[in-house]
């Protein structure tokens, strides 16, 4: 059967219609890349923004003063009065000697049971010849060796009181003492370096 040119125009249309389809499609897919909106170059692939400087909360500073416990700052110079100082070799030797003069006095009057200042002052000076320290009342020494006080007081049952006993404090040379403490439990003497705030008295904890 021949057929028409006519016949054959609607079905030429139809195929160019289809080719033009098939080329335009890729096309419209390339389009699409880059539009807002569109599901390429999302957040995912944007990089997560650094929190600046001024933003960004502080740490824990990692300095600790040497010595400190638990990072408190200043407990060195808080604690330097309870320290004592550095002492001669030859001071140090002079201190030991004295300390071996004091025991026995100081075991005699334990067993005594006289641990009261005047009593341990007495004694000392009586019995080892120490000259009991003198200062003026602005504390600048005049004199003398050996000190003698009552223990410090602390605090019990909501008042404060001062236990029985004596503390003891002898200055030997330029930079060593000899302390100690008598008390109804017990006594002790030992040796050491001068205290920056409190001489040869062993300072009480804290300040």
């Amino acid at each position: 059967m021949v057929t028409s040119p006519r016949d054959r125009h609607p079905r030429h249309a139809a195929a160019c219609a289809l080719l033009l389809g098939a080329l335009l499609l890729p096309l419209t897919g390339c389009g699409d890349e880059g539009r807002p909106g569109s599901a390429v170059g999302t957040s995912d692939d944007v990089p997560p923004s650094k929190p600046s400087p001024a933003t960004a909360s502080p740490g824990a500073s990692p300095y600790v003063e040497p010595g400190v416990v638990d990072g408190a700052p200043h407990n060195r110079e808080n604690n330097a009065y309870r320290r004592p100082g550095e002492m001669s070799a030859a001071d140090e030797k002079a201190a030991e000697g004295e300390a071996a003069r004091i025991r026995p006095v100081l075991k005699r009057l334990w067993e005594r049971k006289e641990w009261d200042p005047d009593s341990v002052r007495a004694e000392l000076t009586g019995k080892l010849g120490y000259e009991a320290r003198r200062t003026s009342g602005a504390g600048r020494p005049l004199g003398g060796t050996l000190e003698v006080r009552e223990m410090y007081g602390r605090y019990e049952e909501k008042r404060y009181v001062t236990p029985e006993g004596a503390l003891i404090g002898l200055h030997v040379g330029d930079g060593a003492c000899v302390t100690g403490f008598i008390q109804k439990t017990n006594y002790e003497v030992k040796t050491g370096g001068r205290f920056m705030e409190s001489g040869c008295m062993e300072p009480l904890t804290g300040h």
